[in-house]
């Protein structure tokens, strides 16, 4: 005979790992943690200071 199983809970924890699977891939595909944003952030300040530092004629003088 087989092993009884409450169906109510059954569904809600196939609910719940359903969620969790597609909670991760939405974070795979969307998010990033803030310490990258933050790092992405001050690479393209960096990189932008670093091209006007080497411009030949400043916007002013245009």
């Amino acid at each position: 005979m087989g092993e009884i199983v409450n169906l109510r809970l059954l569904r809600k924890r196939r609910k719940r790992d359903d969620d969790a699977a597609t909670a991760e891939a939405n974070r795979r595909k969307h998010g990033r943690t803030l310490v990258e944003r933050k790092a992405q952030e001050a690479a393209e300040k960096a990189r932008a200071a670093h091209l006007d530092a080497h411009r030949l004629t400043s916007e002013a003088d245009e």
